[in-house]
């Protein structure tokens, strides 16, 4: 520090530089609390500058270190509730034309391993090789479905994506300021603060995401773009995002692609994307992103968002050469890894998911879901020696019990696989003690019970899985297959019925069908 004598009514500019240099360095919880101490001295200490007063900089920067303390990205937040999946509004074609829309999962050109090789969700689409807040859930038909999708499981209250995935953000007030809010939005006057640009970007920022108030944050929005006479592009996209959190899906629409013709910017087409895809309309958010891959070549974001759309429409073949096409871009981008991995790992091809799943432990990924896919690959490639040691590290790794579950349902799979179905018989046991609605193990431990002779055990455990998870065609086609062999056709057949409709090109389950009606025509 410099012994010369500070100039006069200068004395906050230091503190006021050191709240900087925590918020430069992400400390934010340090800078806000210094930025609390400048706004807390007398009015007399502080100066005018040549744009702001001290005041308003340790204000304004206080504003941005509690907006980044609880910021989310939006792009990537895109979380589907209830609400919305089942009162949706927006009218769409009941019959889509085959391969435009997400919702009707039939509509694919294939290119895939078929669900008897490929887990599906319950939309129909088969299960991705990375978990996106888009695709945990599904498209229920039912409400009782919806409210039993893999994310609400673990509460006893629906979840909307007003509710569930901004509870957080909406609570963080409470959390940063123990002695309540640092603005009081009910007072402020939006139309002054409309007028000085560099402030009202600093608190809409906080009003959208610290105090999650969506309507305050479109009132600002809208006075700040009056006054720049509609020519900032930043303001359009915030008016956009409001109106996309709000439901209006065709006014964000709008806002977008006015903000797009005076600014091209990648979040402005990644949030535009996300429209089309919420509306139904895939197609429009391929050829966007198409055309932004014109203008921005080799962009990662683009990219990807192409090949998540094309997975999402059950198109595998296309996903993965997008994959490629990111890998070729930013080789350590871990969604494409895992995909493509995943992908290879179900076509019949583990030694070469295994190496994508080795790529992915070399770049420092260590948890539970990787040494469990490790293990699986190991088991099928024959390297048994790894098999066993990848799913005792997943164990050590998991998280919770749902993880927990995952691991011993595939140790029930390697048991059955080397014949030992003692074993396997504990590992399903064990898998519903960490996760009870795991439909996939109730179906196999009937299976179980159908070799030992149990019947009615193995009936109730059938009925478990195909109400658990009526998109499998394994439960329906099981419990088929039982009731024929004792002799009640009449439940067999509306089994097959259930089991076809889930999956139509199911060999077995149409020759069945086929010896039912005959045996119902000689009667």
């Amino acid at each position: 520090r410099s012994s010369c004598g500070a100039p006069a009514g200068r004395m906050g500019l230091e503190p006021l530089f050191q709240a900087w240099s925590y918020f430069r360095r992400r400390k934010f919880r340090e800078c806000a609390d210094l930025c609390s101490q400048l706004l807390e001295r007398p009015p007399g200490e502080q100066e005018l500058d040549s744009e702001y007063t001290l005041f308003q900089a340790a204000w304004s920067l206080k504003t941005r270190a509690l907006t980044e303390m609880v910021y989310v990205d939006e792009i990537d937040m895109d979380q589907e509730g209830i609400a919305e999946m089942i009162l949706d509004e927006n009218a769409i074609a009941q019959v889509a034309r085959p391969g435009t829309s997400l919702k009707l999962p039939g509509t694919s050109q294939g290119g895939g391993p078929s669900p008897a090789v490929r887990p599906v969700t319950q939309s129909g689409r088969p299960i991705t090789g990375f978990v996106r807040p888009s695709t945990q859930s599904g498209r229920p038909s039912t409400v009782e479905q919806a409210i039993r999708t893999p994310r609400t499981a673990l509460t006893a209250r629906p979840i909307t994506s007003a509710s569930g995935g901004y509870v957080r953000l909406g609570t963080a007030s409470m959390l940063t300021n123990p002695d309540g809010p640092f603005i009081n939005l009910s007072r402020l006057n939006f139309a002054k603060y409309a007028q000085k640009p560099k402030l009202a970007k600093a608190l809409f920022e906080y009003i959208f995401h610290h105090e999650n108030d969506v309507k305050n944050a479109l009132d600002l929005a809208a006075l700040a773009t009056e006054h720049a006479q509609f020519k900032d592009w930043w303001w359009k996209v915030q008016i956009g995002k409001c109106y996309y959190r709000l439901g209006l899906y065709r006014e964000a629409e709008k806002q977008f692609k006015s903000a797009l013709k005076q600014q091209d910017m990648v979040d402005t087409i990644l949030y535009l994307a996300k429209v089309y895809l919420r509306l139904d309309q895939p197609v429009t958010a391929l050829n966007l992103f198409k055309q932004g891959l014109d203008r921005f070549p080799g962009e990662v974001t683009l990219i990807c968002g192409i090949a998540r759309i094309y997975e999402e429409m059950n198109n595998i073949s296309s996903a993965a050469e997008y994959y490629k096409d990111v890998l070729k871009q930013d080789n350590t981008h871990v969604e494409a890894i895992a995909c493509i991995g995943s992908n290879h790992f179900y076509s019949d091809q583990p030694e070469i998911a295994l190496r994508f799943y080795r790529r992915l432990l070399q770049m420092g990924v260590y948890n539970c879901q990787l040494f469990n896919n490790l293990g699986l690959c190991c088991f099928y490639a024959q390297q048994y020696d790894m098999t066993l040691s990848s799913f005792e590290r997943a164990l050590f790794l998991a998280e919770n019990e749902e993880e927990t579950a995952d691991v011993w349902y595939n140790l029930g799979h390697v048991a059955v696989g080397i014949g030992d179905l003692n074993l396997a018989y504990q590992c399903f046991k064990l898998t519903l003690v960490n996760n009870n609605d795991y439909a996939e193990a109730y179906n196999n431990l009937a299976v179980l019970e159908m070799r030992k002779g149990h019947i009615e055990q193995a009936r109730a455990l059938l009925q478990t899985a195909s109400s658990l998870a009526p998109h499998m065609y394994e439960p329906h086609f099981n419990s088929a297959i039982l009731s024929e062999k004792v002799g009640d056709l009449q439940r067999s057949y509306t089994a097959a019925q259930k089991s076809e409709e889930a999956f139509p090109g199911h060999v077995d389950t149409q020759q069945l069908i086929k010896q039912l009606k005959e045996h119902f025509s000689m009667l």
